[in-house]
Parts: C-alpha cells; structure tokens; sequence
C-alpha cells in the first residue's frame, strides 16, 4: 500500500512540475528555462553549502548526501519562484500542489529570488554578456552606438502602517496612491537593458534617475544620446545634444499661434513620442508579472523582486532578433554608362 501511495504521489508530482513548466505558468520558454535552471543550478548549491558551513562553523563532518533531504529539489524550487513571480500564487497554493507546507515555498523563493536578481540584464545580440549598473549600459550605448530611451515606472504597494515615519514618502502626487517608483532604459526595440533606481513614489522621476548617477554617466559617455518625456526635461536642458525632450509648447498655441507653428510643434512632438514609445512598451512587458501590477509584499523586497522580474524579461526580449529598417537611399540598379 505505501509503495502504491509512493507511485502515485511520483505521478502527481510529475504532472505538477510538468503544468508549472509551462510558459502560461512559468513565463519562460522551455529552451529558455533549461538555460536559466543549468546557470543558477551550480550557484545555487554553492549558496547553500555556504550557509551550511557557517551554521556549522567549519567543514562539513559527514559525507555529502547525508542528513535530512530537501522537500523540493531545485528544479522544483526553480518552478515554484517563477509561477509566484508570473501569477502572483500564494505560498499556500503552491504548498497544495507540491505536497509541502507554505513555509518550505516560502523559503524556496528566499533562495531563488536573489539569484534572479543577480544575474544582471541581457544584452541583445551578445549572449553571456550582462549589464548590472548605469556605468555598464552607458558603456555599451557608446560602444554600440545606441539611443537610450528612459522612463519612469509606479508600482503600487501596500500603505505604511498608521504613524509610521517616511508613510507619506510612498504617496505618489500622480497616481495618488502609495507606489514605488523604478527607472526603466531600454533601447530603439523596446529590449530592457537596465531596471532599477528604486524609489518611494513621491520622489520626482527625474529626482531619483539622478540619485543613481546618470549626468555623471552623460559627462564621462558624452556620445551617448536618449529619448525621454517631460519629466526629464531639466537632463534635456542640462545636456542638450544628449537628451532629447518633447518640444515646449509655444506661447499662445490653443488660439493666438499661427496655424502652421500649431501643426508644426504637434508634428515634432508626435515623431519625439514615436522614437520613445518603445521603453513604454519594455514597461509593459513588466507589468505582465503580477507582482509589479500591485505588490502585496513587503517593500523592503519589492527591489529584489523587480530586479528578478526586469532580469527575466530582459533575457526574453533579448532573444528577439533585430530589426533594421530599411534605407531609403537610391542605390542603381546597374552601373551607369559613362
């Protein structure tokens, strides 16, 4: 009987890691899943020896395998970061499919989560290389000659308890809820190349980009170009054949404007929003994961976990091929008779 019991839990739990693989769960293609489970597998395991030598103050004094075994190996563990990641499911939900209590899920996200994190952004077209800090992407838009596009990004979390200190620093003056802000840059495809610059949601956009260094980074990159909205309109006029903003509005453009001085600042203001558009749609492919639509957590790790999220879909988007446009130079069909 309890060998029978044995055999049909194998089954079940076959067919939960099976539905948890799938992209509808996970987010992931399964090409892309065994990469990311044969990459954190090894460092994984080094993080939790790490942990065990140091509870035990030394080497380890029995041989390897001994001891208690883990309730979920780490493909298992793997799994169940990225459907709470993608789905938002609750530790408990999770514990019903697997077999286990809400706790052992909870600690399987604590150890997978950071590694996410870690690994950095994708860069398209370059595989193993990542990029990790301003300084890495603006050296590589200078040494690929690419066009930045920034944007700013709210996530609403939940409100700090009652006399708390700093409970207004999350009300956002735009949203008007209790948000945490995030700097999204991507470039002309809408591939995310850096995430982060994690703020509460009362601090300007522009405020908390430069918190994180970014006119040091247009100093030192002076080839370096972006495409930004009105919120940055004070690095356009700072670095003005760097950053581009949306063109001002003219002085009387509703009535008193002329006609073509009216269409003429919509135009240029529409081919502006054209060329940033794209970041937008980086953003959006964020918001496809539940938590950063609305973060139920703990605010202290929503960093962690946006940094784990923008990590996967970067590595995602930079699977995408590149599309070149194409010229609109006249090339002669054949050489021209002299």
């Amino acid at each position: 009987m309890a060998k029978a019991v044995r055999v049909v839990w194998g089954v079940m739990l076959s067919q939960a890691r099976t539905a948890m693989s799938h992209s509808a769960f996970c987010g992931l293609s399964e090409e892309h899943l065994g990469e990311l489970a044969s990459e954190l597998a090894a460092r994984w395991e080094a993080r939790c020896e790490s942990g065990r030598h140091d509870r035990r103050g030394g080497s380890r004094r029995r041989e390897a395998g001994a001891g208690p075994k883990y309730g979920l190996v780490f493909v298992d563990r793997l799994l169940v970061t990225l459907v709470h990641l993608r789905t938002g499911l609750t530790h408990q939900a999770l514990g019903v499919v697997y077999g286990v209590g809400s706790s052992t899920i909870g600690r399987a996200i604590g150890e997978i989560r950071p590694l996410l994190a870690e690994r950095g952004f994708a860069v398209p077209d370059h595989p193993g290389l990542r990029l990790r800090t301003l300084e890495d992407v603006f050296a590589y838009a200078e040494a690929e000659n690419v066009t930045l596009r920034i944007d700013g990004m709210e996530t609403q979390v939940r409100r700090p308890r009652a006399g708390r200190p700093g409970r207004r620093a999350f009300v956002s003056g735009k949203r008007k809820q209790n948000t945490i802000k995030t700097t999204t840059i991507s470039d002309g495809h809408g591939r995310t190349l850096w995430s982060g610059a994690v703020r509460p949601g009362r601090m300007h956009d522009q405020t908390s980009v430069r918190t994180e260094g970014i006119a040091e980074q247009f100093r030192r990159h002076p080839t370096v170009k972006a495409e930004v909205d009105d919120g940055y309109r004070g690095l356009a006029i700072e670095f003005p054949g760097q950053v581009f903003a949306p063109p001002k509005k003219p002085k009387g453009a509703d009535d008193d404007a002329p006609l073509t001085e009216r269409y003429g600042w919509r135009e240029m203001k529409r081919r502006q929003s054209s060329r940033r558009i794209c970041v937008e749609h980086a953003n959006a492919e964020h918001r496809q994961w539940r938590p950063l639509q609305r973060y139920t957590g703990r605010r202290e790790t929503y960093g962690e976990t946006h940094r784990a999220v923008a990590g996967l879909v970067s590595a995602r988007a930079a699977r995408r091929p590149t599309r070149h446009k194409p010229s609109t130079e006249l090339v002669p069909v054949r050489p021209a008779a002299c």
